[in-house]
């Protein structure tokens, strides 16, 4: 499973959907990451398909990053979105 995850101004918490495939989920990343560099503002409609009657609407404008981590099923956790530094 793929979380698409986004981080929107103002916000401590980030929005996200899932999907199954990864060219889905790279799909879903494009169209935000469009709507990001197009700098206008536009609505933005997400559904999930972990939980299919979840859906989010937000204003383009307000979307400050994106990103899609990998569930991990073997492991049974999950990897640690954003960004880390390995030392």
């Amino acid at each position: 499973m793929y979380t698409i995850e986004l981080a929107l101004k103002l916000s401590p918490l980030p929005l996200s959907v899932q999907r199954k495939d990864v060219k889905d989920a790279e799909a879903v990343y494009q169209k935000v990451k469009k709507c990001i560099e197009n700098q206008q503002p536009r609505v933005l409609e997400l559904n999930c398909e972990k939980v299919e009657e979840k859906k989010i609407t937000v204003l383009s404008s307000e979307i400050l990053a994106v990103q899609i981590y990998e569930k991990t099923g073997a492991t049974g956790g999950v990897k640690r979105p954003g960004f880390s530094f390995d030392t």
